[in-house]
């Protein structure tokens, strides 16, 4: 299987797009190398690489928001995946959100315009 993703377009790190199995929202675009993505094979939990912490993450580490997967598709280029997942404590994003695309451009400005799941604050003390 990991013959078939092509690692090496993007220096080792493949886009990985995250879509809700159930309603298809789209909730947010992480990255993966080779280790993250068997990790992600193996515990049927999405793993990432990090590119701030240069590491792997498990999604929901520290929020307890896992993301299990349901399914795996690969696009043409095999070279992007999209994983429909069930996402756990309702939030994908680290700001509280559901979706880390919370927000729209209109007239140059960013608005909100989804309400937060849960308080950043309280989960994320560094």
């Amino acid at each position: 299987m990991n013959n078939i993703i092509d690692f090496n377009k993007g220096t080792g790190l493949i886009p990985v797009i995250i879509q809700d199995y159930e309603d298809k929202e789209v909730l947010m675009l992480g990255f993966m190398n080779r280790e993250a993505f068997e990790l992600t094979l193996k515990t049927g939990q999405v793993h990432y690489w990090s590119r701030s912490k240069k590491r792997i993450w498990l999604k929901g580490e520290t929020s307890g928001h896992l993301q299990l997967v349901k399914e795996i598709r690969i696009d043409c280029d095999n070279d992007t995946l999209l994983i429909r997942v069930i996402q756990t404590g309702g939030a994908a994003c680290h700001e509280g959100y559901r979706s880390c695309f919370f927000r729209h451009i209109e007239e140059n400005k960013l608005v909100t315009d989804r309400e937060r799941v849960f308080d950043p604050g309280e989960i994320y003390k560094d």
